[in-house]
């Protein structure tokens, strides 16, 4: 963790919420949109976190749901970020209670200060940040004057999938900062192009930016019951290794509201800075076909894909070949274990499939056949009746929990790298091509002492092979004991 932040920067608030149902089967809700790449370079928050830094803003503050806890560690150790903390939502409550949440940890360390916040999801694209930055001092301008600004961004088309800003008079010293007139919800596209064509309306992106005191008085104006939960949230949180959990009983008591509805649609201090910055959410698949590099047919093509007689397609395969022959205006997205096609114009009904995937008990809506753990990661290779097998890989370092199985038996098989095996009362090495077999009811743990990544194959048999026949001794990753899943 980071010291304090500097009282003259602005304190970076970054929400990674999300249920991963939008980009499914690519997004899925143990791993959605912002631990992805779609570029191939880092991740969306990843991203996030890189734009927010410099000598404008302190180290980030974190807000994450407690099952992302380690994927959003990982990703910042991965680019060298060091948060100033991450704060685990025992569930969500929406951006108020968050924001809410975050203000107050602020306040916590400013003593008599007000730090400026900027709240920014961590899902979010912004091509040109040189346009986010100089936004980012405009709206900072008429923060410090009271003001409570969102980002609204300069629409190029009749969107009806987002919520809009129209702009009132502009704010006494604050340059390109607007009063807000009003907002409106999602319109129908003949009242989305008047929005357009008009020139007053932008696009609601989400973004914020107030003084941490301005936030908290306005919201307990209008909510005192949010605030009170929250604080009692924060007032009875816990360490846990590097995070801070929030009370969950406390926090429960919060009801779920975003800003907007929460606070800015109430307040009479509610501004805009416009700005054209290159801004797109990703909300649906339709979203990267609009941002990606079109070939003369206009089609996005992403892996290993063949298309004869198609156009205006986004394809995507990561593993396996896929072929599109006399389609148009279509998305196909191939994972190892789904495959999506949709109309584009109809790619906001993927929720539905994610909803009935839920509802049958299908693990294919939370996790993908690559399952990321606080030690590095497993894959499914292959499932029978009776067993299983999966492909382990262990950081440099690592460990796996001291724990054991009452119903499966586990083979190890080195592939590359050395493995400190811990079975029963013994404890030896292994290299690559040896073995080792863990019977059922057996005391073991999995380490990788080396300083290159460890690679095995573990095939599983037994009458149960499911998630949860897991006992934990020691889990030096403070691990609760309904998170248990196979090869940890």
């Amino acid at each position: 963790m980071t010291s304090p932040q500097a009282p003259d920067r602005i304190a970076t608030v970054i929400l990674s919420g999300g249920a991963g149902s939008r980009l499914w089967p690519l997004s899925r809700a143990g791993y959605p949109k912002q631990f992805l790449s779609f570029s191939g370079g880092p991740t969306l928050i990843q991203q996030t976190a890189r734009r927010l830094s410099g000598e404008r803003f302190s180290a980030p503050l974190i807000i994450c749901n407690e099952k992302h806890r380690f994927l959003v560690a990982e990703q910042m150790r991965q680019i060298d970020c060091d948060p100033a903390g991450i704060l685990l939502e025992p569930f969500g409550r929406n951006t108020a209670p968050a924001a809410a949440v975050a203000a107050l940890h602020l306040l916590a360390d400013a003593g008599d200060g007000d730090p400026l916040m900027l709240i920014a999801p961590s899902d979010h694209v912004i091509a040109d940040e040189a346009a986010f930055l100089a936004a980012v001092d405009r709206a900072a301008r008429a923060a410090r004057r009271g003001a409570l600004v969102t980002f609204g961004i300069a629409p190029d088309r009749a969107e009806t999938g987002y919520g809009y800003i129209r702009r009132g008079g502009a704010l006494e010293g604050a340059a390109e900062v607007y009063a807000v007139d009003r907002f409106v919800e999602k319109p129908d596209r003949e009242t989305a192009a008047v929005y357009l064509a008009e020139g007053s309306y932008f696009w609601n992106s989400g973004i914020f930016l107030f003084s941490a005191r301005t936030y908290l008085g306005e919201l307990e104006r209008h909510d005192p019951a949010m605030v009170a939960a929250c604080r009692n949230a924060v007032a009875a949180s816990r360490r846990d290794l590097t995070f801070c959990r929030l009370d969950q009983e406390a926090f429960a008591a919060a009801r779920s509201d975003s800003i907007d509805y929460a606070v800015m649609e109430k307040t009479g201090h509610a501004a805009v800075v416009p700005v054209d910055m290159g801004w797109n959410d990703l909300g649906a698949w339709s979203a990267l076909w609009d941002i990606g590099d079109k070939d003369d047919d206009g089609n996005v093509v992403l892996g290993d894909v063949l298309q004869h007689e198609a156009s205006g397609n986004f394809v995507r395969t990561d593993h396996h070949l896929v072929a599109v022959v006399g389609l148009s205006n279509v998305v196909v997205v191939a994972n190892d274990d789904a495959v999506l096609v949709a109309d584009k114009d109809r790619v906001q009904e993927v929720k539905a499939i994610v909803e009935r995937l839920k509802a049958e008990g299908r693990g294919e809506h939370d996790l993908h056949t690559t399952v990321h753990r606080p030690w590095g990661s497993y894959r499914g290779i292959d499932r029978g009746e009776r067993f299983q097998v999966k492909r382990i890989v262990v950081r440099p370092g690592e460990k796996l929990s001291l724990q054991k199985h009452y119903h499966r038996a586990e083979h190890w098989i080195v592939v590359t790298g050395t493995a400190l095996v811990t079975r029963g009362d013994t404890t030896f090495q292994l290299g690559e091509n040896e073995s080792t077999y863990i019977p059922a009811g057996e005391v073991h743990r999995l380490e990788n002492p080396g300083k290159l990544p460890l690679h095995l194959i573990e095939v599983q048999s037994g009458s149960y092979l499911g998630e949860d026949d897991i006992v934990r001794f020691d889990d030096v990753y403070a691990r609760e004991a309904d998170e248990g899943c196979g090869g940890e």
